[in-house]
């Protein structure tokens, strides 16, 4: 009886894996695939997998070639590593590439894959992008609601402020940069504070940092069942049924958020002055549109805004001040610009931003060295198509490694240097290619007007306000932790005095 179960397990596993894998032992003979190292059965290459990813993944590059094939258990893999294939992938391919691969965290956690980062490319995806960018990313509504980043920035550097008016203190900045980006978006979103001591409402706060919490956690942790879809079958994976939990309490407060924000706009909240909240926005277009703006969509448009962009302001935040504590001489030029420019008796402001072309340069090297995601979101052929002479079919999952890119010796002189002036005099046109930490294409990020403004403005107003300098006597540690967004793996602690010169500014926030 034990061996006819046995058996009956054995069949149960073996026919899906060979069902899985039946597509590719027809595979035409003709069809020159991307190099690359020989899988095992099942597994494909997934025993070869160190971390950090990106570094694994370039020490491939470095034996096969600029692009090259891998397998995750059932799911064909392309690598691209070379600017000259990631430009005939977004002008040649644009449209084709234009789809995400199905995961599991896009189904549970962005809304059955109809968020703007986790739909696949179609009219969905067509009126996300326009919303977003309409409602939020445009420099009319950018700018109507800079006095929130302006005065977020400013209770950042009001907290520093405090801690060392006289001397110099140790401030660990991760948490800092963390409830700084968290803020802004949510303000922006919704008008609330969620972090700081300025919080109204604490206990929907702690609930709305468990949900975050658990929402990057889930978002950045790999998953067996994305390769091995099978394994859902037989029940032996937890990891969906925490999403399941997570989506559960996400919705209920999300819910709860938009029906509070309804009463308050029916009560007078929508602003004339177009300063308004972006979800009362979306509100006031769903009573028009009630499909285009249901609730579900409102939610998704909140969930990514979080998780986009959040974690990746605070992670290139806190590898731009390690640099700079690394590089004293630079954080000394780009202090003298300010000074220069805009003077000790009042805060820098976006609109100085533009004048400031020390800060911009700081803000592009960081994002080349430590870009926030150094593995571009996975796109998706929607047909076979050839990339490079090479045969790629519909539904590999195509990866771009732009930490190697940004690294490429060919492609940047003194490429593992920080040297801010590299860019110095130059266009964006001339490394358009070459730089690429917001994508390229029509899946690139919409919110990089949002994100260089927040960079430039917290990184001028912290040059300008303190002074900084490390912990003891040793260089920053430069070394990459594990994530989503690549964080620091030693959280960053330095020494932070206000300046004499500017006190009387600081004091009058």
């Amino acid at each position: 009886m034990d061996q006819i179960w046995l058996y009956t397990l054995m069949l149960s596993s073996i026919i899906p894996l060979f069902l899985f894998f039946l597509p590719n032992l027809f595979r035409k003979q003709n069809k020159k695939a991307p190099p690359g190292p020989k899988p095992l059965p099942i597994i494909g290459h997934l025993h070869l997998i160190k971390q950090p990813l990106h570094r694994f993944l370039q020490q491939l590059s470095s034996q096969y070639g600029d692009i090259y094939s891998l397998r995750f258990g059932s799911r064909p893999v392309v690598v691209i590593s070379s600017p000259s294939i990631v430009e005939e992938c977004f002008t040649k391919h644009d449209i084709i590439l234009a789809n995400r691969p199905r995961l599991l965290v896009g189904k549970h956690l962005n809304y059955d894959s109809t968020t703007l980062g986790a739909v696949s490319y179609g009219p969905l995806w067509r009126d996300l992008r326009r919303i977003t960018t309409l409602e939020f990313f445009s420099n009319i509504r950018l700018n109507s609601l800079s006095h929130i980043r302006l005065e977020e920035v400013k209770l950042l550097a009001k907290d520093l402020f405090n801690k060392g008016r006289n001397e110099f203190v140790e401030v660990e900045m991760r948490p800092k940069f963390s409830e700084l980006s968290f803020n802004v978006i949510m303000r922006m979103v919704t008008g609330k504070r969620y972090f700081g001591p300025e919080v109204e409402g604490l206990e929907e706060a702690m609930v709305f940092r468990g949900i975050a919490r658990d929402v990057f956690e889930l978002s950045g942790a790999s998953n067996p069942v994305d390769s091995f879809p099978f394994l859902r079958w037989f029940g032996v994976w937890k990891v969906e049924k925490k999403m399941l939990d997570v989506r559960k309490k996400m919705d209920d407060f999300l819910d709860g958020l938009i029906e509070e924000c309804r009463r308050n706009g029916s009560e007078g909240g929508f602003d004339a002055e177009n300063r308004t909240p972006m979800i009362y926005k979306l509100l006031n277009l769903q009573e028009s549109d009630p499909v285009g703006y249901s609730n579900q969509i409102i939610k998704g448009i909140i969930m990514i805004m979080l998780t986009a962009g959040t974690d990746t302001t605070s992670v290139t935040l806190e590898w731009a001040l390690s640099l700079l504590l690394n590089h004293p001489h630079t954080l000394e030029k780009a202090r003298l610009e300010i000074d220069t420019l805009i003077g000790k008796d009042r805060l820098v402001d976006e609109t100085d931003l533009h004048s400031l072309p020390c800060i911009q340069n700081i803000i592009n090297e960081t994002l080349r060295l430590f870009p926030a995601v150094p593995l571009l979101a996975a796109h998706e052929p929607s047909e076979d198509c050839t990339i490079a002479g090479y045969y790629v079919p519909k539904g590999t999952m195509v990866l771009i490694n732009a930490w190697a890119i940004h690294r490429d010796p060919n492609m940047w002189e003194d490429s593992l240097s920080f040297k801010p002036e590299r860019f110095e005099d130059k266009n964006g046109d001339e490394y358009r290619l070459t730089l690429v930490p917001f994508g390229l294409g029509r899946r690139s990020c919409p919110g990089v007007p949002l994100a260089n403004k927040v960079l430039g403005l917290t990184l001028a107003t912290l040059i300008q306000c303190f002074e900084w300098e490390n912990v003891g006597q040793e260089k920053v540690d430069l070394a990459e932790g594990f994530g989503l967004s690549m964080p620091k793996a030693v959280p960053l602690k330095a020494m932070c005095k206000a300046r004499r010169s500017i006190i009387h500014t600081l004091a009058s926030i």
